[in-house]
């Protein structure tokens, strides 16, 4: 009999498994939307000018050709990837009152949000890496940051991320969804996406947050043992413009990673059954505003960016007058 019970859940949970999903949103006052499209359209537009013009600007200017800038390149990519993952669709969401999209189309989303999202972690401890070699052993920099331990940093960032991603997929739609078809949140995410499977989730909560962990706090340490060496050779520099100098190549590194792992922390190192409201403020601001910020924060930040931009914009609008420190 109970074998019978169990198959005739099965047959039930394959002929009702949902098809498509409804994203609830931020908000569903109407009054709030249309502000909110404005607003998050010119952050989005934003992201991209400033992450693709540093990648272009790296591109195009010969002294920019170094590991750090490589690395820079890469981050900037990851951050146009995963905020165009989710941008869009909850952009089109806040005009739009069918907001459902399909099964595919939620698993494809949260994996690309999941990988772009994994990829940045490993390339923040990679980019930290190369601060700590290039501070710590200068003479050794070129032979040990080499063009081709660079490519292979970021290879296997990418490689770690589609599998961890594959991982954190496969968790999280693996179970039946038989029942209630509304997400609430603005994108598919692990914690709103299991709450409306059918199956035991307590299996699939716990590879994923031991992956979250082995990612997060993996690359949370090798970024940690970086700068405790870094801040060790600062320390006995004797020259305070050395020591001034060595931390401005770090300040905005650790203001990127400040930024993301703040929000990451609060969001994924949590039990599942901990998550409040306070989730789509915290996802709008990792997701959305964080991208905006990181071409900020490593130009306005970074005289060698002002200073290729400024020689950059000079060879474009040779009559205009632009005020760099090579000047």
């Amino acid at each position: 009999l109970l074998r019978q019970l169990k198959q005739d859940k099965l047959i039930y949970a394959r002929n009702h498994t949902q098809t498509k999903f409804v994203l609830l949103g931020i908000t569903d006052s109407p009054h709030v939307q249309a502000p909110l499209f404005g607003l998050f359209l010119l952050i989005y537009i934003v992201t991209l000018v400033g992450n693709i013009g540093i990648m272009v600007l790296v591109w195009v200017v010969p002294s920019l050709h170094t590991p750090m800038y490589f690395f820079l390149t890469h981050f900037s990519f990851a951050d146009v990837c995963y905020s165009t993952v989710i941008s869009p669709k909850m952009l089109a969401d806040l005009l739009s009152e069918n907001k459902t999209i399909s099964f595919a189309g939620c698993m494809m989303q949260f994996h690309g949000f999941a990988f772009f999202a994994t990829a940045e972690c490993h390339l923040l401890a990679v980019m930290a890496y190369d601060r700590h070699v290039a501070i710590c052993n200068p003479l050794l920099y070129v032979m040990v940051i080499s063009s081709h331990v660079c490519r292979r940093l970021v290879a296997s960032s990418y490689i770690i991320a589609f599998l961890s991603a594959i991982i954190y997929t496969g968790c999280t739609f693996g179970g039946s969804f038989c029942g209630p078809n509304q997400i609430d949140h603005f994108f598919c995410d692990i914690s709103p996406v299991l709450k409306l499977t059918c199956s035991d989730t307590h299996s699939s909560e716990t590879v994923i947050f031991a992956f979250v962990a082995i990612n997060v706090m993996g690359t949370s340490t090798i970024i940690l043992l970086s700068y405790i060496c870094i801040l060790r050779t600062i320390l006995r520099m004797r020259s305070a413009r050395s020591r001034s100098r060595a931390f401005n190549t770090c300040a905005s590194h650790l203001m990127a990673v400040s930024l993301f792992y703040g929000t990451i922390f609060f969001m994924y190192l949590q039990p599942m059954s901990s998550h409040s409201s306070l989730d789509k403020v915290a996802s709008i601001f990792y997701t959305v505003v964080t991208p905006m910020l990181n071409p900020f924060i490593y130009s306005l930040r970074n005289k060698e960016v002002k200073n290729a931009l400024g020689r950059l914009l000079g060879r474009v609008f040779p009559d205009t007058h632009i005020c760099n420190d090579d000047y």
